[in-house]
């Protein structure tokens, strides 16, 4: 757009930190203005400063002046012919040393454009710019080191305590804790053990570990992290698009008024008429306007990234800010997914061991959730589990088991009924389905030798976060927000109160289409929030669709619009409220850019600016909006300073007490 001279023109390559051409120009050219001024001053002749500033502004102004003729050239019409303008008539006046101070001005906004209005970007690029370059591979026991980049699928490496994981893949053997705040914008390390998934980029802390690759270079989700944020900074908002439309008649206008000012003004004062029109010409430089919007939203990419909330375009993060109504998948967004045994109901004359043992010995070969609850379960209370010598589940409805000789099932309670013919044992099984207690429960039930040992209770638990975050979107103005689920009504009434919403229970995946787009219908902005993999119809239908949870899932994020790499739900309050501050801010931008112009301008064409001032005011008035989109890249510290005092506190209670450390007695009572 206009700043294409800052991609072309005035590039900079900061490899190694060698100091850049273009600045080494800008020095260089700020020196010799400085010692025009000095000649000027010392000397009686006017010859050595003319000298010395000619010789500034074609060393500053040229770069300028041929960015301009190559947008000529190929039918473009920017700000940079205005630029140009302004340096060739003052040097055709014969200011050099006017003309040499308004190109250094000009080049040093570009600069420092590049330094602090794309400094948000590079935010962006350095959680990208993580991966390790070298990786340690196993290869029949022996170690040998080599690019990261030449890993493939199955190949073994050993990351041991501080080194970066070179890949994707599956803790084969060890075990460690690991940082991957990079990937899921999550302060708390995480634990790995054998058989966990672990991210390329992240940080290894304290074990060591061999990890199976599954997946390297950019097929990682580094890789596919950093291709959706490119992405994301190629894309436009309406407005930005209305500017780029409307920017060939910018520069023609200008001229125009330019002129007018010029024409008139010459008629009794040449000399005024043409320091009013370089005037103009510098203030009407739309830098301010043009980095209004691009700033800010690269600010709030960055900042959204931080927190491992990933926007593929640009124009979701300026829509979430309208947002009034959200849907929410119960299972694995608003509740961990993962269900756990929270209730264990002996029959008459049972014990809870001998339950808990019956049943977790049959579910033990089954693979499915519940059976993995009851399993976990039972290894936590480290029960022996006998082996059974025959095993058959029914997909959905429980296992058959023969456990030293003993038949078992385990199952729902309709299926129960279905395979007892004892009255007596349906009677009891219907009664304890009947039973308040089980209300809101996944119950499961244990029959051993034609005898009801009782029933076990499971619940899929809310998220930490959840009810504080729905509350938030609820103090933030979102009138509707639903929760749907598959599950049975008492499952859904639990979670729905917990979250004080409304809920809709037993809801197939066509229904939860046609419910968001009756929200459509009347009127309201619709987000859905999912898990990304199930319920793509209602994901797609929805205004804005996110996907939770999305680290290591190439369905996540491909299927929704943002992809939160954690299962932190606070994010989506974070990301409503930095949808809003970025629309102030770019409201706010849009004010300083178009009024600095319009102002100026007027102050310009009337005389009260000279062309030097005008120079120094754009460099002002650009960082003004640099550096008020810059406070965006801020938002969420206070969510990251929380988690960071959760986990400083976290750390406290696990450490050891003075008491209890080894080689102190407890002290005595007094």
């Amino acid at each position: 757009m206009a700043h294409d001279y800052l991609k072309e023109g005035l590039e900079l390559d900061t490899k190694a930190g060698r100091v850049t051409l273009e600045i080494k120009a800008t020095l260089l050219g700020g020196t010799l203005l400085i010692c025009a001024l000095i000649a000027k001053l010392t000397f009686d002749s006017e010859d050595p400063s003319r000298l010395l500033a000619g010789l500034a502004t074609i060393l500053l102004g040229t770069p300028l002046v041929w960015v301009a003729l190559k947008d000529l050239w190929r039918g473009h019409m920017h700000m940079n012919e205005l630029v140009a303008l302004a340096v060739l008539a003052a040097f055709a006046k014969g200011w050099y040393i006017e003309a040499g101070f308004i190109a250094f001005f000009m080049i040093l906004a570009v600069l420092i454009e590049n330094r602090t209005a794309l400094g948000a970007q590079r935010d962006i690029e350095a959680l990208v710019r993580i991966t390790p370059t070298k990786a340690h591979k196993l290869d029949n026991g022996q170690e040998t080191e080599v690019e990261a980049l030449d890993l493939i699928p199955g190949d073994v490496v050993r990351v041991r305590p501080g080194d970066n994981i070179p890949a994707d893949g599956i803790v084969a053997s060890g075990g460690s804790t690991v940082n991957q705040a990079n990937i899921t914008g999550e302060s708390l390390p995480v634990d790995k053990v054998e058989g966990d998934e672990v991210f390329g980029g992240t940080i290894n802390l304290t074990g060591s570990m061999d990890i199976e690759v599954t997946k390297a270079g950019e097929d990682t989700t580094l890789g596919r992290v950093k291709d959706m944020i490119q992405e994301a900074e190629r894309t436009k908002i309406p407005l930005m698009r209305m500017i780029d439309h409307y920017a060939g008649w910018y520069t023609p206008t200008v001229v125009m008024l330019v002129f007018i000012v010029w024409f008139y003004t010459a008629q009794t004062n040449p000399e005024a008429a043409a320091y009013r029109a370089i005037s103009m010409l510098v203030v009407a430089c739309p830098c301010p306007l043009i980095l209004a919007t691009p700033t800010a939203m690269v600010a709030g990419l960055s900042a959204a990234a931080r927190l491992g909330v990933l926007v593929k375009n640009v124009e979701v993060l300026e829509g979430a800010r309208n947002l009034t109504a959200m849907v929410f998948d119960k299972t694995g967004t608003l509740t961990t997914g993962k269900l756990e045994v929270t209730r264990l109901a002996p029959s008459e004359g049972v014990e809870g061991a001998d339950l808990l043992l019956a049943a977790a010995s049959a579910e033990q070969r089954s693979r499915h959730p519940v059976a993995r609850a009851v399993f976990e379960v039972a290894r936590k209370a480290k029960l022996h589990l006998p082996e059974p010598s025959e095993f058959h589940e029914e997909a959905g409805k429980g296992v058959r088991a023969q456990v030293d000789g003993q038949k078992i099932l385990v199952g729902r309670g309709n299926w129960i009924t279905q395979e007892q013919p004892d009255e007596q044992v349906r009677s009891q099984v219907e009664m304890a389905m009947a039973d308040p207690e089980a209300e809101g429960l996944s119950t499961l039930f244990v029959v051993r030798n034609g005898q009801l040992l009782g029933w076990l209770g499971m619940a899929d638990n809310t998220r930490p976060q959840a009810a504080g975050a729905i509350d938030s979107l609820r103090e933030m103005g979102l009138k509707r927000l639903i929760i749907v689920t598959g599950d049975r009504e008492s499952v859904a009434k639990r979670i729905a109160a917990q979250m004080h919403t409304e809920y809709r229970a037993e809801v197939l995946p066509h229904q939860k289409l046609e419910m968001v787009d009756d929200l459509k219908s009347r009127g309201h902005r619709v987000a859905v929030i999912g898990d990304g993999v199930n319920d793509a119809p209602a994901l797609k239908a929805g205004d804005i669709s996110i996907a939770m949870g999305a680290a290591g899932s190439d369905v996540a994020i491909q299927s929704a619009s943002i992809a939160l790499m954690n299962n932190n739900l606070n994010r989506i309050p974070f990301l409503v409220g930095l949808s809003r501050q970025t629309s102030r801010v770019i409201k706010q931008n849009m004010a300083i850019g178009g009024g600095f112009i319009v102002l100026f301008l007027l102050f310009a064409g009337i005389g009260l600016i000279a062309p030097v001032i005008a120079a120094i005011l754009h460099v002002v008035s650009s960082l003004i909006v640099v550096f008020n989109s810059a406070r965006l890249v801020r938002a969420g510290e206070d969510i990251e300073l929380q988690e960071h005092q959760e986990l400083e506190a976290t750390t406290q209670s696990q450490a050891p007490t003075h008491d209890d450390a080894p080689g102190h007695a407890a002290a005595a009572p007094a």
